[in-house]
C-alpha cells in the first residue's frame, strides 16, 4: 500500500475534500501570531521614566540618587557579559592567565547564536581580543570561548558566575549562560546590575578601555558598540547594552563629567530610542542634583521633556560608514547605509535573524 496515496471518503467528493483542506490550511496560517520585535516588561503607568526599571548611582559619594522598580525581575540579556568579563579580569589579576594567552575556539563557541565577533572553529585568539569582542561586538561567540578557557567548560564557568554574583550580594540574580542568550531562570534586577557595575569598575577601572571602544574590525568584519551615549553624551565611557525579546532594551551606562561619575541602569525600555532618551534624562537630572541645581532626581524629572531624537542610536556605524539596520516599529526593519560608506556588514536577512535571537544590544 502506498502510504502517500490519499484516502478516499465515499460520503464526500474528492474535490470538496481538497477545498475544505485548503480552507483549514489558510485559516491556520492567517491567524498565526507574528513575533513582535520586543515584548519588554510593562512600564508603570505613573513612572517618571518610560522604562520598566531604572536606578541611578553617585559613584563618588556611594549613594543612590533615584530608583524605579529597581527590584523587578528582568532577563539581563547581554548585560550578562559584564559579569563574564569581570571573572576573566579577576583570573588575569590573580596570575592564572595573561591577556596575550591564546584561546582555542571550539565549534560550540564559533556556532553561538545572536551577535558575534566573527570567530572561526580551530583558530587561536588572544584573551584580550575576546574581551574586546565581548564589549564592542557583544560577541556571544567570544563569551563562550572565554567561558571554556576560564572555567574549563561553559557549565563550570556559569557556576563561577553565580558564585561571584552571590559574593557581590546580587541575591535576586541567576545566570544560565555566559553571554545572556535566553535561558530558563536567567534573571536579574536593575539594583543587582548596579551592584555588578559598581564592583566591576572599582575592581577593574581600566576595563573602560574595552567598553569605550566604538568599533572593532576582526577578519574583515567590522562590528560596532551599541551604547548610544558614546560620542553623544559628554563624558560617557561605558558600559554595556543588552536586548532579548523578554527583556526589552537594557543599558548600563557610566559617565564621568566635571570630576564626578554617575552610573545609570535602564531595563525594559520599549524601543532602542527610548532606552537612550531616558538614560539621558536620568543622567541630566542626576548632574543637576550633583551641581546643586535640583533638590532631587524625582523632582527634576517631571520638568524634563523626553528627548526621543536627542541621540542617534546609529551614529557610530554612520560615522564609520558601516551598514546598519533601523527597526521600524512594531515589526519591519530596513537597511540604511552612510553615504560613501565602505564598511562591510552581514546581509540583512542574517542580521534580522540575529535580532530575533537577541543578546546583542
Amino acid at each position: 500500500m502506498n502510504p502517500h496515496r490519499p484516502i478516499r471518503t465515499p460520503s464526500l467528493p474528492g474535490r470538496l475534500l481538497r477545498v475544505l483542506a485548503l480552507c483549514l490550511l489558510l485559516a491556520s496560517t492567517a491567524f498565526r501570531p507574528t513575533p513582535a520585535i520586543a515584548i519588554p516588561p510593562p512600564v508603570p503607568p505613573d513612572a517618571l521614566l518610560g522604562v520598566a526599571a531604572a536606578i541611578l548611582y553617585d559613584f563618588d559619594n556611594d549613594r543612590i540618587l533615584f530608583e524605579q522598580q529597581a527590584d523587578v525581575p528582568i532577563p539581563p540579556a547581554s548585560l550578562t557579559k559584564i559579569l563574564s568579563m569581570y571573572l576573566a579580569l579577576d583570573y588575569v589579576r590573580h596570575g592564572y592567565a595573561k591577556l596575550t594567552d591564546n584561546v582555542h575556539i571550539s565549534r560550540a563557541a564559533a556556532s553561538a547564536k545572536g551577535s558575534k565577533m566573527g570567530l572561526r572553529v580551530g583558530e587561536q585568539v588572544h584573551l584580550g581580543e575576546l574581551l574586546m569582542g565581548m564589549a564592542v561586538s557583544s560577541g556571544n561567540d567570544a563569551s563562550v570561548a572565554l567561558a571554556e578557557f576560564i572555567g574549563g567548560s561553559k557549565d563550570a564557568f556559569v557556576a563561577m558566575m553565580n558564585a561571584k554574583a552571590a559574593s557581590l550580594g546580587m541575591h535576586a540574580s541567576h545566570f544560565a549562560t555566559p553571554n545572556g542568550l535566553p535561558a530558563p531562570g536567567q534573571v536579574t534586577t536593575a539594583r543587582d546590575m548596579l551592584t555588578l557595575a559598581r564592583a566591576y569598575l572599582r575592581a577593574h577601572p581600566n576595563a573602560l578601555g574595552y567598553h569605550s571602544r566604538e568599533v572593532l574590525s576582526y577578519r574583515g568584519q567590522t562590528t560596532w558598540n551599541k551604547n548610544p551615549l558614546l560620542g553623544q553624551y559628554d563624558g560617557a565611557d561605558g558600559l554595556k547594552t543588552g536586548w532579548i525579546r523578554d527583556s526589552g532594551y537594557n543599558l548600563i551606562v557610566t559617565v564621568h563629567h566635571g570630576g564626578r561619575r554617575l552610573i545609570a541602569v535602564i531595563m525594559g525600555a520599549p524601543t532602542v530610542r527610548a532606552r537612550g532618551a531616558e538614560a539621558c534624562r536620568l543622567l541630566d537630572a542626576g548632574f543637576l542634583v550633583l551641581n546643586g541645581n535640583a533638590r532631587s532626581v524625582s523632582t527634576a524629572l517631571p520638568n524634563m521633556p523626553v528627548p526621543i531624537f536627542r541621540l542617534d542610536p546609529w551614529m557610530i556605524p554612520a560615522k564609520y560608514g558601516l551598514q546598519y539596520h533601523v527597526p521600524q516599529y512594531p515589526q519591519q526593519q530596513h537597511v540604511r547605509k552612510a553615504k560613501g560608506g565602505k564598511g562591510k556588514a552581514k546581509p540583512q536577512r542574517r542580521a534580522e535573524k540575529r535580532s530575533r535571537i537577541g543578546a546583542g544590544g
